[in-house]
């Protein structure tokens, strides 16, 4: 096993994944009592004034490091960005409405189908006729003039896809599931009337979601709906008409800190493309070990797929890894291979030594 601080693991999960250690420990000095309150924050009334303070600091760090202007509403709401799928469409769309969705894998995929519910859908690029190997161009996509929006996904974490300039969508509403690479680059948010994610990959634990929603969209949103799944709900009440997963607010709190301290998001973006370029030039400087099917152009940085010569290298090398203390090494289900998840919270450091146990793993078995 690795030999890193408090004994943990080279952790590449793809979510829930890494919590930056730096933040782990500030939140374990305060477990028993948060700065004098003499309880955890996980037992505060969230009505209460102690947790007031966190979870409007939270919407203010979302604000400052996404440059978001006052038509813009920070959300915190719950059942991941699967419920998002169909609260989208349920507020957006409806009978006599086109969306575009831009299918570049299975969670568009599953996007997709929850907006079927409730309208008509448009493709306007489906990857499967590229195996979701690469992501479209402008001239490829068939979008409509009046859509009700466009859908994408910002980063695809099963097959390896990632976007890093998005769609021109005209004037239509441009809705982004950034679930996992939120802060990873610098991004015009501006661009977008929707960002949502769930925070599990890059901004702390399970069980939040944040919801950046702007006004001109909101102001569109269908009336009569159930309480719950109305976003005109969370917008009025700041996300608290019912209890707020109080404890993943706070964590996510603790993590945008953290990203302060790193440099914001243009820190984020440095760090994330010296991993990337470290584990793609790798790759490319030994093609006959090891294989990168995606195009150059879209690889993702936040979730690298490979394979090597054969499945039993495949296996050989998920099982030596773990024994070493590099952990979800295996790809996803569906595909198979190899997957390495590096969101914000994965050094430079511990991608260097997986290079190095990679290496020494290939003159072994080459």
């Amino acid at each position: 096993m690795s030999k890193l601080k408090h004994n943990r693991v080279y952790n590449f999960n793809a979510g829930p994944a890494a919590i930056p250690l730096t933040v782990l420990e500030r939140v374990h000095e305060q477990w028993f009592n948060y700065r004098g309150a003499g309880m955890n924050v996980m037992e505060m009334s969230h009505r209460g004034k102690e947790y007031d303070a966190i979870h409007n600091d939270t919407v203010a760090r979302v604000r400052s490091l996404l440059n978001l202007g006052e038509e813009y509403h920070v959300l915190f709401l719950q059942g991941g960005a699967s419920t998002q799928f169909g609260m989208i469409p349920m507020n957006f769309l409806g009978e006599g409405k086109t969306a575009d969705y831009i299918n570049t894998g299975v969670w568009s995929n599953k996007a997709i189908k929850e907006a079927k519910l409730f309208g008509n859908v448009n493709v306007a690029f489906d990857g499967k006729t590229v195996d979701f190997m690469r992501l479209p161009t402008q001239e490829e996509l068939v979008l409509t003039p009046d859509a009700a929006y466009v859908h994408i996904t910002s980063n695809n974490t099963i097959k390896g896809t990632q976007f890093f300039t998005f769609p021109n969508v005209g004037n239509v509403h441009l809705i982004g599931d950034m679930s996992s690479d939120i802060l990873s680059h610098s991004f015009d948010a501006s661009k977008f009337s929707m960002i949502y994610a769930g925070a599990q990959k890059n901004l702390g634990p399970s069980g939040v979601t944040l919801v950046i929603l702007r006004d001109d969209l909101l102001k569109v949103a269908r009336e009569g709906l159930t309480t719950m799944l109305s976003y005109q709900t969370h917008v009025a009440d700041n996300s608290l008409y019912n209890t707020p997963p109080t404890f993943a607010i706070y964590l996510m709190g603790e993590v945008l800190k953290w990203v302060e301290e790193q440099g914001g998001v243009a820190g984020m973006e440095q760090r994330n493309r010296a991993k990337a370029e470290m584990l793609y030039g790798f790759f490319e400087e030994n093609p006959e070990f090891f294989r990168c099917p995606v195009s150059p152009e879209s690889r993702s940085w936040m979730n690298v797929c490979f394979r090597l010569p054969t499945e039993e290298l495949e296996g050989r090398l998920i099982n030596e890894g773990k024994a070493a203390g590099f952990i979800g090494l295996k790809g996803h289900r569906s595909v198979g291979g190899l997957r390495i998840s590096m969101y914000n919270a994965n050094g430079v450091e511990e991608v260097e030594a997986t290079v190095e146990f990679m290496k020494d793993f290939m003159h072994r078995n080459g």
